[in-house]
């Protein structure tokens, strides 16, 4: 797709998402890309660029979703959208801070254990272990449990009381993001 065709869809879909809301009494609060588009935008900055510029102009106020140190934010911030730098606590890293693909071994991390460990160190230390053994730099704004993995209730709910039990603040994204 062209970097037009991702504007032109994501100003639709969002329109859309956002129309809805609205008419249910609620309000959009912020948008994410999905899967393959997120991840490919991460490290495209033409397509990061069609998608934070269609937010932009769909709704200027909404927290625009990126994956930590990647083009994403760096289009988001471009557009002066508020921007979460988001991090994943059940999934594995690349040296290069992109996510390891799920079609390769130890791209899913399904130990919980592991995965408070992971979350705590993003947050506390601003760092990852990529899969490589290299520490990667990331800010953790926001953080994606994936419901797709069996258990994944069990497993956000003992994130969450890790974090509550650490002293970390748990908040919604409008909140907790400063413009720019």
């Amino acid at each position: 797709m062209s970097h037009g065709e991702i504007y032109n869809l994501t100003v639709y879909q969002v329109g859309a998402v956002k129309a809805f809301a609205e008419a249910a009494g609620s309000r959009l609060a912020h948008v994410k890309a999905h899967g393959a588009l997120y991840n490919m935008a991460a490290k495209d900055l033409g397509m990061a660029r069609a998608l934070a510029e269609a937010v932009h102009d769909v709704d200027s106020s909404l927290v625009f979703f990126g994956l930590a140190g990647s083009e994403l934010v760096r289009a988001g911030r471009e557009a002066g959208l508020h921007v979460a730098e988001e991090v994943f606590a059940d999934r594995s890293y690349q040296a290069d801070g992109s996510l390891t693909p799920r079609g390769q071994p130890g791209a899913m991390i399904t130990d919980v254990d592991t995965a408070i460990s992971q979350v705590l160190r993003m947050v506390r230390e601003g760092v990852v272990r990529s899969q490589q053994g290299v520490d990667v730099p990331v800010k953790a704004d926001t953080l994606c449990i994936h419901g797709d993995q069996p258990g994944a209730a069990t497993f956000a709910r003992d994130i969450r009381a890790a974090l509550i039990a650490e002293g970390i603040d748990i908040r919604p994204p409008q909140a907790t993001y400063e413009y720019r």
